[in-house]
């Protein structure tokens, strides 16, 4: 029995652990794998003040979620940060406060503890007509990405939108000067208007068996890893999350449903 790429084989515990985002660092920490610092918030806010004044910027998630919602990415200003809260406790109670990382957002499909397919995923990006508004740019970005995902992906007018907006100097009614591009929202989720772009060949080896060394220790067949890397073809990195439900389509030309289907039916693979 398979949810898309979630079967039988993946076990509650794995799922719960992949869930949890608080569990998911924790567990990869104890494995020896890099993390960035963490602060989860219950009822009580202030005490992420003091997290934000030490790392200088942050990023704030809902404990539980997928798919980017309630994500805010590099915030850097305390009414920015309690902003930040309370859209993401929309979607949890429990908020984590986490030290930003520069880097790539590089996405790793672990399948039966081998890398199958590593890709950079980048935030959304709209280029200045030198007419249209930037509220008629994202609306256009966003129909055309909805069209080459089957409806998956498209820019929410939300909060974190309106931020990043608001943080270069334009409101969403400006126009946006010709050839001039502008990053909408930090985050690169596919489903909150990001792109993908493979990298599998690229990958280190280092990246690469962190993939692994994490896919063992949550004990999980099928993964998607989030990596926060430099370059995609050295080894520095930090784990952020994994996805116990990750969308394997978004990877073509690598194998990722070829090898999903060995993984379920290992007597049919072709031997030498």
């Amino acid at each position: 029995m398979c949810r898309e790429s979630l079967s039988e084989l993946t076990h509650a515990v794995a799922m719960s652990r992949c869930d949890n985002k608080v569990v998911t660092q924790r567990i990869l920490r104890q494995a020896g794998l890099r993390v960035p610092e963490q602060l989860r918030l219950r009822e009580d806010s202030a005490p992420a003040d003091d997290f934000l004044t030490r790392h200088g910027s942050v990023v704030v998630k809902p404990v539980r979620g997928e798919q980017g919602q309630g994500i805010s990415v590099d915030v850097r200003q305390h009414q920015a940060l309690h902003d930040a809260i309370e859209a993401a406790r929309h979607y949890c109670e429990d908020v984590i406060v986490e030290a930003f990382v520069e880097g790539q957002d590089l996405r790793i499909i672990v399948i039966g503890f081998e890398v199958v397919a590593a890709a950079v995923r980048r935030p959304p990006v709209i280029t200045g007509t030198g007419s249209d508004s930037i509220r008629a740019l994202i609306d256009k970005q966003s129909r055309r990405r909805q069209a080459a995902t089957g409806g998956e992906s498209r820019i929410p007018l939300d909060g974190e939108t309106l931020r990043c907006v608001d943080e270069a100097g334009y409101q969403l009614d400006d126009t946006l000067p010709y050839g001039k591009k502008l990053q909408v929202r930090r985050t690169a989720n596919l489903h909150t208007g990001g792109t993908i772009h493979d990298v599998t060949a690229k990958l280190h080896p280092t990246l690469k068996a962190a993939a692994i060394r994490a896919a063992e220790a949550i004990d999980i067949p099928v993964t998607g890893l989030d990596f926060l890397v430099p370059d995609v073809a050295g080894p520095d990195y930090v784990i952020i999350e994994a996805n116990e439900r990750p969308g394997l389509a978004n990877h073509e030309p690598q194998p990722t449903a070829e090898r999903f289907i060995d993984l379920l039916f290992p007597q049919t693979i072709a031997r030498p």
